[in-house]
């Protein structure tokens, strides 16, 4: 039974911003514990056939990519973009090929990247890429919070989806920091 912290209850805002984003990063990895191949890339809504478990975490690793190296570091696009003009929205959710552990290790690496990107720059900092040039430049903080939001929604799909594969509910053991 995997254990995770929340983060103290009286810390700074950087400490909890980043503390519940990483707290959110890993209950995707616990979400996705024990499925086969076919679960894990099994289409359980005929409305949203990329909403896979699957999907979703190679959507989420998009996310953490798109939002601090491409957004906010101004990281030039050289081709990873996973959609082409006139290509489908969501194309990075596209995976019933790649294994999930491979997906899983990826969306953990990018975290790490993307923590230890903004290790340094202040919540003021922002962002460096395209919406920069167009005077629409979010800040880190705005980033961190969307970040939450994003991968917490994405959670509450990963639930549903988990469910209806093979019925498992819930979270293992929280403690309190």
């Amino acid at each position: 039974m995997t254990e995770v912290q929340r983060p103290p209850l009286t810390a700074d805002e950087r400490v909890q911003l980043i503390g519940w984003l990483d707290l959110q990063r890993s209950f995707v990895r616990m979400k996705c514990e024990g499925l086969s191949e076919e679960d894990a890339h099994r289409k359980v809504l005929d409305t949203s056939p990329l909403m896979t478990m699957a999907g979703l975490v190679a959507h989420l690793r998009w996310n953490e990519y798109s939002w601090f190296q491409l957004n906010l570091m101004g990281v030039p696009n050289t081709g990873q973009t996973p959609w082409t003009e006139g290509g489908h929205d969501d194309a990075e959710m596209f995976v019933d090929d790649i294994p999930l552990a491979q997906l899983l290790d990826d969306y953990d690496a990018e975290c790490k990247r993307s923590n230890q990107t903004i290790a340094g720059l202040p919540l003021d900092a922002v962002e460096q890429g395209p919406y920069a040039a167009k005077g629409e430049a979010a800040s880190l903080r705005y980033i961190l919070c969307h970040m939450l939001e994003e991968t917490a929604r994405h959670l509450g799909h990963m639930d549903i989806i988990r469910e209806l594969v093979d019925g498992k509910t819930g979270y293992t053991t929280m403690s309190e920091a």
